[in-house]
């Protein structure tokens, strides 16, 4: 019976069935990643929601008093936006097999990003020393809160950033890399908008109305 088994076992179903097995990996694999990140920027996204929602509920206390203005964060706003720009070209150019420009676009994204963390950290020490500077309002202590917690999402990222980096000189498997770039990218992407958003709502001055609002609190 094993024999007749054997015999009629159509062992190139089999086979195909197992090259259809490994090509079907690491498209699995990808798919994988990218869900996986979806669901992280849907965390990250709700964070940062409740921290708005909050500080907007505590804007409408009658102690509250407006944090000063800060004008490096345009400036920061400004590189924050290149470092985006530069990853969205290095995503454009992998997919057309330039990796002389993607690799360019890499380097351009990761440098304007450490650019922008610095360029915080410069606004929170120029708060710090500006005269009127109370430690106990808490509109600085959500600036510090928020703006810190943006960074180390940025930080985050510059990890990922940096083992892409590292495939992308001598031989390396261009599907891996491409999907890397993809992630960054809208990694990228996502936290300029998240950064927009914060910078527009809590930064650029008293918009308490909008804030209310939304929060749906008036």
């Amino acid at each position: 019976m094993n024999i007749f088994h054997q015999l009629v076992a159509k062992t190139w179903a089999t086979d195909q069935g197992k090259l259809d097995d490994l090509h079907a990996a690491p498209t699995s694999k990808r798919a994988a990643k990218r869900l996986a990140l979806r669901v992280f920027l849907a965390v990250v996204a709700v964070l940062f929601a409740l921290l708005v929602t909050a500080y907007g509920g505590r804007m409408a206390y009658e102690d509250w008093r407006p944090a000063p203005q800060v004008n490096l964060l345009w400036a920061n706003t400004f590189v924050l936006i290149l470092s985006s720009v530069a990853l969205q070209w290095a995503q454009y150019s992998v997919r057309r097999g330039r990796m002389d420009a993607m690799r360019a676009g890499l380097l351009a994204g990761g440098t304007f990003t450490v650019v922008f963390l610095f360029g915080q950290f410069l606004a929170w020490r120029q708060l710090a020393t500006m005269v009127y500077f109370e430690v106990t309002n808490p509109a600085i202590a959500f600036f510090y809160l928020i703006t810190g917690l943006h960074g180390l999402h940025l930080l985050g990222g510059l990890v990922a950033w940096g083992r892409t980096v590292s495939k992308v000189w001598g031989d390396f498997d261009a599907a891996k890399v491409r999907q890397s770039v993809e992630l960054c990218t809208v990694y990228w992407h996502f936290l300029l908008l998240v950064w927009l958003v914060l910078f527009g709502l809590l930064f650029t001055g008293n918009n308490l109305d909008v804030l209310l609002k939304l929060c749906g609190i008036r």
